[in-house]
C-alpha cells in the first residue's frame, strides 16, 4: 500500500516533539512493508533538515502564512495524491489539513483524519482567550468541526475524542481506535539506573514528572505535592524533565515554597535520552485537572513511563484508567494533596512499587504499543480501499 502522510509540525526540531507519533507510525508502516511518504512543515524552510532513520521519503513544505505559499503547497501535493493510495493527515492546522483535503478530493483518493488532541481547547489552555487568542482558536474550533466529516474515516486516540466525533456528526463504524504508544525497543525495563543519578548527583529516591511546561500540563499541582511530600519525607528529589514557557513560572513556584533545592529542572532533553531518565525514577508522574482537554487525552508519558516498568500515580481522568489497567495508582484530579498521598504509598512500599513495575512492562506489550497503533490505522485504510474500489 502507498501510503501518503501529512504532518503540520517539524519532524527534526526538538522544539515540536508532538511530532513522535507520526514518526512512529511512519516507521512502522514501512517495517510492515508499505511504501510511505511523509510531508512535514519544518520551522525553518529555508533550513536543510538532518538525517533521519525512516527509512521513508521526507518532504518538507512550507508553512508560511503567504496565500501564494498555500497555493504552491496545494499544487505540490496534488502528485502526491495521486501517487497514494490512501492520504492520512494528523490535527487541524489549516496550512496542512486543507490543502491536504483539497488534494485527496481532485484526486479522489482515501482521506483519513488521526485526531489525537482536541486542539481548540489545548490552545485556550495554553493561551488564554484574549482577541489574539480567540482568532486563531475559531479556526481551530471550525476546523475540528468538519474534519472529521470531511474525511472518509477518523482515528481517534481517546474515548472522549470518539464521543467528539459522533457528537460532530460522524457515523461509528467509520471511527478506529488509535491510542499512543510505545517504541518498545527503545523504552525498556533493562535500561542503567544508575546513569542520571550520578550525572545529578542523586542519592535519593527520586520522582519523575516528563512533559511541556505549558499551560495544559498541570506541573504546578506536581510542585506542590512535591512540597507536602517533603513535610514528611525529606530527602525525596523531585525532576521536571521539559521545557515551555511556563518554567519560569514553575521555578518561581519551587522557590516561593522553599524547596528550589530538592526540585530539579532539567530543560529541553534529546528524546534519545528520555529513557534514561525514566529508568532512573523511583515514581514517575502524571498530575492533571478534571477539564475537556485531559479528558480526551491519552497522554504519551503514561505509555513511555508503562514501557520502562515504572510505578506510575496519575490523576484519574480520561484515558488515564484505561492505560493504566491496574499497573498504577490512581488519584483525584486537581488535588495535589491527593498526588501526593498516592506517590507517597508508592515510595513507602517497596512490594507495591515491584508489583506496579511488573504489570506495567505488560501492559504496554499488550495494548499500548506503535506496532498496535499502526495496524489499527492499517485496517482503516483497508477498508476505505475496499469501498473505494
Amino acid at each position: 500500500m502507498r501510503i501518503l502522510l501529512v504532518h503540520p509540525h517539524d519532524i527534526h526540531s526538538p522544539r515540536e516533539p508532538w511530532t513522535r507519533r507520526i514518526k512512529s507510525l511512519a516507521k512502522e508502516f514501512v517495517a510492515a512493508g508499505h511504501e510511505v511518504k511523509l510531508v512535514y512543515f519544518p520551522l525553518s524552510f529555508k533550513r536543510s533538515a538532518p538525517g533521519s532513520s525512516l527509512n521513508c521519503q521526507e518532504i518538507p513544505f512550507n508553512r508560511s502564512s503567504s496565500p501564494l505559499v498555500f497555493m504552491r503547497n496545494i499544487r505540490r501535493l496534488m502528485p502526491l495524491a495521486e501517487w497514494a493510495d490512501v492520504v492520512h493527515f494528523q490535527k487541524c492546522h489549516h496550512y496542512a489539513a486543507v490543502p491536504a483535503i483539497i488534494a485527496s478530493y481532485f484526486k479522489r483518493k482515501p482521506l483519513h483524519y488521526d485526531w489525537d488532541d482536541w486542539e481548540e481547547m489545548i490552545w485556550y489552555e495554553s493561551c488564554g482567550r484574549g482577541l489574539h487568542s480567540r482568532f486563531i482558536g475559531s479556526s481551530f474550533k471550525i476546523l475540528e468541526r468538519f474534519l472529521p466529516v470531511l474525511a472518509d474515516s477518523v482515528s481517534v486516540a481517546s474515548q472522549g475524542l470518539r464521543d467528539l466525533a459522533k457528537q460532530f456528526g460522524v457515523k461509528d463504524e467509520n471511527i478506529y481506535e488509535a491510542p499512543v504508544g510505545a517504541d518498545l525497543a527503545e523504552f525498556r525495563t533493562d535500561i542503567d539506573r544508575t546513569l542520571i543519578k550520578k550525572e545529578y548527583r542523586i542519592n535519593s529516591p527520586l520522582v519523575l514528572y516528563i512533559g511541556q511546561l505549558h499551560g495544559a500540563q498541570y506541573i504546578d499541582l506536581f510542585i506542590k505535592a512535591a512540597n507536602v511530600i517533603l513535610h514528611r519525607i525529606p530527602d525525596v528529589v523531585f525532576m521536571i524533565v521539559g521545557e515551555g514557557f511556563m518554567e519560569k513560572y514553575l521555578r518561581g513556584l519551587a522557590c516561593e515554597l522553599g524547596i528550589e533545592q530538592r526540585v530539579v529542572f532539567t530543560g529541553s532533553v534529546a528524546h534519545h535520552k528520555i529513557p534514561y531518565f525514566i529508568a532512573a525514577a523511583d515514581v514517575c508522574v502524571a498530575p492533571f485537572k478534571d477539564t475537556p482537554v485531559t479528558r480526551c487525552k491519552s497522554p504519551l508519558k503514561i505509555v513511555e513511563y508503562l514501557a520502562c516498568g515504572k510505578a506510575i500515580v496519575a490523576s484519574n481522568v480520561g484515558e488515564t484508567r484505561r492505560m493504566l489497567g491496574g499497573a498504577g495508582i490512581l488519584v483525584e484530579p486537581n488535588n495535589f494533596y491527593s498526588l501526593a498521598d498516592g506517590i507517597i504509598k508508592v515510595l513507602r512500599d517497596e512490594r507495591l512499587r515491584t508489583n506496579l513495575s511488573r504489570f506495567s512492562r505488560q501492559r504496554v506489550e499488550k495494548t499500548y504499543n506503535w506496532n498496535k497503533t499502526a495496524s489499527s490505522l492499517l485496517k482503516a485504510y483497508e477498508d476505505l480501499c475496499s469501498r473505494a474500489r
